[in-house]
C-alpha cells in the first residue's frame, strides 16, 4: 500500500504532466486520478472533455475544479436507481464539492478560470482567440501555470477522498 504523501505527490505530478503535455485541465485531473487509483472508467474520463478552459474554453468555472467534482461525485454521488435519494447522499457530495471549492478560493481567490488566470499570469486570455491563445502559451499557460492548478486540484481531491475514507 502506497503512503498517503507518496500517493498525493504522484497524483499531483501526473495531473501537472498531463496538462503540460496534453492540455484539457478537467481531463488532466480526472486522468491523473484514474491512473493513480484505477477507479475511473474511460466514459467518465471522456465526459470531462468539454469542461476544459472554464467549460468549453469560455473562462467560466475552472475545468480542474469541475473535473475534481466529477471524481468526488463518482465516488459519493446519488445513483439513478436511487434518484429520490432519501439518504440525502447528494448533500454529502455537495459538502465535499464545497471543500474543494474552498481550497480553490483560498489558493486563487476564485473558482473562475479567467480569475485564476489573472492570479497566476497577471491577466486572463480568451482561449478561442488565436492571438490571445498564443499569448497564453507564451505566458506559460501550458508550461507551468495551468499544470500547477491541475496538480493542486488533483492532490486536493485525493486528500478530500482520503479524509472521508472513500479511498
Amino acid at each position: 500500500m502506497m503512503k498517503k504523501e507518496d500517493l498525493l505527490t504522484q497524483v499531483e505530478q501526473l495531473a501537472y504532466m498531463y496538462e503540460k503535455e496534453y492540455g484539457g485541465c478537467s481531463q488532466c485531473v480526472v486522468g491523473a486520478i484514474k491512473k493513480a487509483l484505477g477507479l475511473i472508467s474511460d466514459d467518465v474520463f471522456k465526459a470531462a472533455t468539454g469542461l476544459a478552459g472554464g467549460v468549453g474554453l469560455t473562462g467560466n468555472t475552472c475545468g480542474a475544479l469541475t473535473g475534481g467534482v466529477m471524481v468526488i461525485s463518482l465516488l459519493l454521488g446519488r445513483e439513478y436507481d436511487n434518484f429520490d435519494d432519501p439518504e440525502r447522499i447528494r448533500f454529502q457530495t455537495f459538502e465535499l464539492a464545497k471543500k474543494l471549492i474552498k481550497r480553490f478560493e483560498e489558493e486563487y481567490g476564485t473558482v473562475v478560470c479567467y480569475g485564476i488566470q489573472e492570479k497566476i499570469m497577471g491577466k486572463s486570455y480568451n482561449l478561442w482567440d488565436e492571438t490571445e491563445y498564443s499569448q497564453f502559451l507564451a505566458a506559460g499557460g501550458h508550461d507551468d501555470k495551468c499544470p500547477g492548478v491541475c496538480g493542486k486540484a488533483a492532490r486536493w481531491v485525493v486528500e478530500i477522498l482520503m479524509d472521508q475514507k472513500l479511498i
